[in-house]
């Protein structure tokens, strides 16, 4: 009986690092695409912040508000796709860690 559960386990486990893999390589992207627009948008709302600190009128204040929200409303995004990186990354450590204990 125990034979006939290894290879099961072992099929499934295989499958799970699959699609850990690709979840990973995906979010991974996504987080390459997100630091490059952070950056963006955070030299963007240091560019307003001076405008409207020059100008010291409502409406550039207002803009330079608009565009610091943007920046931390993408970089808090840009931290949940780093958190679920290292999630995914612990995930297939374990799933590794479980194929090897199978082998040995």
């Amino acid at each position: 009986r125990n034979r006939r559960l290894r290879p099961v386990s072992r099929k499934r486990i295989e499958r799970q690092l699959v699609d850990v893999g690709e979840r990973l390589q995906a979010l991974r992207e996504e987080a390459a695409i997100t630091a490059e627009q952070l950056s963006q948008v955070a030299s963007e709302a240091d560019d307003a912040r001076l405008r409207a600190i020059v100008a010291d009128t409502p409406l550039a204040r207002s803009e330079h508000g608009d565009a610091r929200r943007s920046a931390d409303t993408l970089g808090r995004h840009h931290e949940r796709v780093l958190a679920e990186v290292a999630e995914l990354e612990a995930r297939q450590d374990e799933l590794l860690d479980e194929l090897t204990a199978l082998h040995g």
